[in-house]
């Protein structure tokens, strides 16, 4: 890591640990929800953390932090709200039907493969990332995005197949 990277990285951690339970207390009482404060509060550092340089040179970082929390709980809260206003609109959504046995046969190929390979493969089947896309995200290059497509079809189609002859 670069000087630059390692001396932003532990003044965004300073940051964090001595202002953290300032936010989730704030976000507590405003809600008076604990367990929304946490998850408000993670995702307010998280977005810190990625616009870091900006954030820092901002007048109040902690202020930063603290309104984007407030906004995340906010935002869930409502998100709540609507949910339960509908269902008293609507009734209780019917319950999903248990998965298909093809369904827990994927599942349990998509378990025999690397991690990488595993991500891979739901980024792009399942998130319907290009090859460019998942790239950038992963920070991994197109020719290993490829590679890791193509190995872990390969390897889903011999597990898969596999499995069809022995369940004949």
């Amino acid at each position: 890591m670069k000087g630059g990277e390692a001396s932003a990285e532990a003044e965004f951690d300073d940051f964090y640990r001595s202002t953290a339970q300032g936010v989730v207390h704030l976000v507590y009482a405003a809600t008076g929800d604990l367990e929304l404060a946490r998850d408000s509060a993670r995702e307010a550092f998280a977005r810190a953390w990625q616009r870091w340089d900006r954030v820092r040179a901002t007048d109040e970082p902690g202020a930063w932090v603290r309104t984007v929390a407030r906004r995340i709980a906010i935002s869930a809260w409502r998100k709540d709200t609507n949910r339960h206003k509908a269902m008293e609109r609507h009734g209780e959504p019917s319950s999903p039907a248990g998965p298909t046995v093809d369904r827990v046969t994927v599942v349990t190929a998509l378990r025999t493969l690397g991690p990488e390979v595993r991500e891979t493969l739901a980024l792009h089947y399942l998130a319907d990332m290009s090859v460019e896309d998942i790239s950038r995200q992963t920070g991994t290059p197109p020719g290993t995005i490829k590679a890791r497509l193509h190995r872990g079809r390969a390897q889903l189609a011999k597990t898969l197949t596999d499995k069809e002859d022995h369940d004949d």
